[in-house]
């Protein structure tokens, strides 16, 4: 029985277990529950906390886990990326006192502060930056004031934070995270596994896209055709009216609305979008 680990709490807990009832399998009911048995599936689940993850599936007692990327880097363990899951995203900046001019290079000697130490380690290390890295739980906008770093690294949204304490973003992002399927490395071959990869590779790409049907004229379906291409390529099919076709294709659901224009524009009639809710590509 394949074993997976499932983050615990928070909005990353959330939008996994709501992906995972996509992609059909059973998941608690209870937020109290720390283990589920899917029978039919064969799958344990585990709800653990988001930072165990990685070493859980290292150290081979689960086989699959979904965490953070910036989680895993943090961790150290030996656990591989196995499939992005287009949810949870953040951004990971360095920040200085508002007023100075930073670059990167300003780090060295310097103090920094952050919560994910061994990501940010990892950061300066492969930029050849010697600063020491001061590790803190939770919020560290106050780290600076309080006197106890020179700089932040840490997550970034708005910056909206960050100007309260009177800081502001330098340099590069250090790293772009989301949510991650992890296996542990060399072990994501197994069918099990690839099965469990399969299904939720279908949901993330299901919200991705939409179908679109439409209605076209034979002297116009080249150009609709190549304003939705699809994946492979669009579904043709003779309508009762002479001359006339009907179109099914794949579109990406954040151009959708410009390709119904565009669509629109050509001689495109009918034109109808529908919601996936599961695909296998």
């Amino acid at each position: 029985m394949l074993k997976v680990a499932v983050p615990n709490k928070g909005s990353l807990s959330e939008s996994a277990i709501s992906m995972l009832k996509e992609a059909g399998y059973r998941q608690r009911n209870d937020s109290r529950d720390l283990v589920l048995n899917d029978a039919e599936n064969e799958i344990e689940f585990y709800y653990l906390r988001p930072r165990d993850i990685a070493l859980y599936v290292a150290s081979g007692e689960l086989e699959v886990g979904i965490t953070g990327r910036d989680l895993l880097i943090d961790s150290g363990a030996s656990a591989q990326e196995s499939l992005n899951l287009d949810f949870g995203k953040s951004t990971f900046r360095f920040a200085a006192p508002n007023g100075q001019s930073w670059s990167e290079a300003d780090l060295a000697g310097k103090r920094i502060a952050t919560a994910y130490p061994g990501l940010v380690e990892n950061y300066l290390n492969a930029k050849g930056v010697n600063a020491q890295v001061v590790k803190l739980d939770g919020a560290v906008e106050s780290s600076v004031r309080l006197g106890v770093a020179d700089v932040i690294a840490d997550v970034v949204s708005t910056g909206g934070t960050l100007r309260q304490a009177g800081l502001a973003v330098f340099g590069e992002p250090i790293l772009h995270s989301e949510a991650i399927l992890i296996t542990r490395k060399g072990e994501d071959s197994h069918a099990s596994i690839q099965t469990l990869k399969g299904r939720l590779q279908g949901v993330v790409i299901a919200k991705q896209y939409v179908l679109v049907d439409y209605d076209v004229e034979a002297q116009f379906l080249e150009a609709a055709c190549k304003l939705t291409p699809g994946i492979e390529s669009p579904t043709v099919s003779a309508l009762a009216k002479p001359g006339w076709s009907a179109v099914r294709s794949m579109v990406k659901k954040s151009e959708i609305n410009r390709v119904m224009d565009d669509l629109w524009g050509v001689g495109a009639r009918g034109i109808l979008v529908t919601d996936i809710h599961a695909c296998r590509l």
